[in-house]
């Protein structure tokens, strides 16, 4: 990538946007367009610093770090934004609602989405990045077998081998950290055992 290989470049991208992605996304509350925004911006400041990486970390472990800071960065400046207030205070009340929707989930089936929305996250970034990468493509993008295969330089027989290896991994980590408690789990992403 230093030396300006454009292969080396797509292969970085490819590798490391998704989980960039996947770890913004779980910090901003879901708010794809300012995650897209700031890995962007993280990748960019990153792609700019890349000589000064000196591989004490793992690389995803050293952009992780740089787009925590382009995120506490990103809140630092909003907190002195000055707050919109409406000019007109006659403004109409809300009209309430007599009976909820009935599209509406209710609010403990929406925890449990989202709780479990985290967890298939949480185990898409404790893959190999070309595992989670070939699962995302099939499941999330809908490529086709083939279509994955000519991305990963393989046969279509040996993606599907791939997609077989990468789903039963990603279901191991998915149901580890399911029986696994948060406080745990935290600390063994700091290297603690608990």
């Amino acid at each position: 990538m230093l030396a300006g290989d454009e292969r080396a470049m797509d292969e970085f991208a490819d590798g490391y946007f998704p989980g960039l992605y996947r770890f913004a996304l779980r910090r901003l509350r879901g708010d794809s367009d300012l995650a897209r925004d700031l890995v962007q911006t993280t990748v960019c400041k990153a792609l700019t610093k890349l000589r000064s990486f000196r591989g004490e970390a793992p690389l995803f472990a050293w952009l992780c770090a740089c787009c925590r800071n382009e995120i506490a960065m990103h809140f630092r400046k909003s907190k002195h934004r000055p707050q919109l207030v409406a000019l007109d205070e006659s403004s109409p009340e809300p009209v309430p609602q007599s009976e909820p929707r009935r599209h509406e989930e209710s609010p403990d089936r929406a925890l449990l989405r989202k709780e479990e929305g985290d967890r298939v996250h949480e185990a898409l970034d404790l893959l190999p990045p070309h595992y989670a990468r070939a699962l995302e493509w099939k499941y999330l993008q809908r490529v086709p077998v083939k279509e994955i295969a000519a991305r990963l330089e393989l046969s279509p027989k040996a993606a599907e081998s791939l997609l077989t290896r990468a789903r039963n991994a990603f279901r191991e980590h998915f149901d580890d950290l399911g029986r696994v408690p948060d406080n745990v789990r935290s600390f063994r992403k700091l290297g603690v055992s608990a």
